[in-house]
């Protein structure tokens, strides 16, 4: 008797106990202290895990009911506020332990769609949103759980179909915030590469502003010029702020500590293992689970080894192969790492460009791409000359060995190049080194892509020729015409929007459209530019946009 009496007591003390612990716990969460309402959620788990335990011997009762439910809530709140911190795989398995004690739990399977939806796992997300809509809690929320379900259908049809449109909010003139965009990787495969270790390669024919890939970014630090340069302390605490963001994300996510892992970090190049595509799709790592539900063989990265990563692989958006769209005159500089287009080596004749959303990275065909051509990005300028490209090369660490830097080596050993290369540093006309450069083309016989090459090479010349009337006047009609030279340049070096500006403002001077078929082939232009990501209508604001801004 008093032995029984003695078991109440002791459990009237842990129930108060785990009751002033839950009410705890629930005000932390409330306050938003993530940390804190964690650390208190996950005393109250164990307590109430010990309990039911204890209680097994009493399947029917009520008391273990009441425990099982209070259970399944604080597995649900711990998720929600392990969410907030971003540590989203934890979060998840928060989740599916709630749900096995109820799997129509209303909270969890609204909170474990978000955490998919952060995980790019968009049909998974979905159905998670279907289910909890048919609960009757859903009654007085079903406007936001339908406003999810019809993300997810839309993220999930982009992630499968990589069926693009920003035509609305180009449109709109970039106002509000920049679309949520979806994880997508098309006829893509990592290979080995001639050009440096480990390339990505087209498994399929893909057109001019064909869509390759979109990726958000692991992480993004950003800065405000203000209208200046970015002072070389302001760059400092911007790169360190930028460590510590990728360096959070680690911390918090196995699979992708996992993936940085995989990049380079500058050294030993051929002797990388080539990962598998698949390893970079959302969601794969969650079905590579080894028994105790913990991904497998996570990777520690040593710091000094992230440094070389970050050193070796971070984009910025003031890219020569890049546009920013809602960026405006542009007020800030943007750096980040985004994995998959880690993988897309230089070419001074690339192939691909890059548009940057927001936080996301959109890479497209800026010229045909046939199947199983390498997909190349220009990290040096293309309209720049050898001895320059040469110069952007050594910050990079790039020994470009391509097939028009070849070319370029050799001829430009001849005496009259030099003769041209030297004259435009000291100020020589422009009209007569272009005149000069055509001229020697045609007597050492210098055709097609290679005549392309030194086109691009010496674009700065080529493109004060065509702007400036003084120059026409006197050299307009011994050079070949500026539509002649820009199709011959974007041959090699793909879409560029210094190219398609100087069309459009020569269609400008030409009465303002220049027909039809003139429009046609601006817009075809422009689609190796910014990609088949609009329609035509938002395309003509992009086309007016570029005309406005300066080159």
């Amino acid at each position: 008797m008093i032995v029984d009496e003695k078991k109440a007591t002791i459990a009237m003390a842990e129930e108060g106990y785990m009751q002033q612990l839950r009410s705890k716990a629930t005000e932390l969460l409330l306050r938003e202290e993530w940390k804190e309402s964690i650390e208190a959620y996950s005393n109250f788990i164990t307590l109430c895990e010990n309990q039911i335990v204890h209680s097994q011997d009493y399947a029917d009762s009520d008391q273990l009911q009441r425990l099982r439910k209070s259970l399944c809530l604080a597995l649900s709140n711990r998720a929600e506020a392990r969410s907030r911190l971003k540590e989203f795989h934890s979060a998840l398995e928060d989740c599916d332990l709630a749900l096995v004690i109820d799997e129509t739990h209303f909270k969890t399977l609204i909170c474990k769609g978000k955490i998919l939806l952060n995980l790019n796992m968009y049909y998974a997300a979905l159905e998670c949103f279907r289910v909890a809509l048919r609960d009757p809690q859903a009654n007085g929320n079903s406007e936001n759980l339908n406003g999810y379900v019809e993300k997810c259908k839309k993220l999930d049809f982009l992630s499968r179909t990589g069926s693009l449109d920003l035509s609305d909010w180009v449109s709109n003139g970039f106002r509000g915030k920049s679309p949520e965009l979806a994880e997508f990787i098309g006829s893509v495969e990592i290979m080995k590469s001639e050009i440096s270790g480990r390339g990505l390669f087209a498994t399929k024919n893909i057109d001019a502003g064909g869509l390759v890939l979109i990726t958000k970014a692991i992480a993004m630090e950003r800065s405000v010029l203000g209208g200046k340069d970015l002072s070389e302390e302001a760059q400092l605490v911007m790169w360190k702020n930028f460590i510590d963001k990728v360096t959070d994300f680690v911390r918090k996510c196995h699979r992708t500590s996992n993936l940085i892992c995989q990049l380079s970090t500058g050294e030993d190049e051929d002797s990388l293992e080539v990962p598998d595509i698949a390893l970079f799709k959302p969601g794969t790592e969650l079905k590579n689970k080894s028994k105790n539900n913990q991904p497998s063989e996570t990777e520690e990265i040593d710091k000094g080894e992230l440094l070389a990563i970050l050193d070796v692989n971070s984009l910025t958006e003031d890219s020569v192969s890049a546009n920013v769209l809602g960026k405006k005159n542009n007020e800030y500089y943007g750096v980040g790492l985004w994995l998959l287009p880690s993988f897309i080596n230089h070419s001074c004749y690339p192939n691909a460009r890059r548009l940057h959303v927001g936080d996301y990275l959109i890479v497209h065909a800026s010229k045909d791409i046939k199947a199983g051509e390498e997909i190349t990005f220009a990290y040096l300028d293309p309209l720049s000359t050898l001895h320059k490209r040469k110069e952007m090369s050594m910050t990079w660490g790039i020994q470009c060995r391509c097939k028009r830097c070849k070319f370029e080596s050799e001829i430009m050993c001849k005496q009259e190049m030099r003769e041209i290369e030297i004259g435009l540093e000291r100020g020589m006309d422009v009209g007569s080194a272009v005149y000069k450069l055509e001229e020697e083309m045609k007597r050492w016989k210098v055709r097609g892509k290679e005549k392309a090459y030194l086109r691009a090479s010496f674009w700065s010349a080529y493109s004060e020729v065509y702007r400036t009337e003084r120059f026409m006047k006197r050299w307009g009609r011994r050079i070949p015409a500026m539509e002649a030279v820009v199709y011959s340049v974007i041959d090699v070096i793909g879409g560029d929007e210094r190219l398609l500006k100087i069309q459009l403002e020569e269609m400008k001077k030409n009465g303002g459209g220049g027909g039809l078929v003139e429009m046609e082939k601006a817009l075809k232009l422009a689609r190796e530019v910014y990609g088949k990501v609009v329609k035509k209508q938002a395309m003509r604001t992009l086309l007016e946009l570029c005309v406005a801004t300066g080159e």
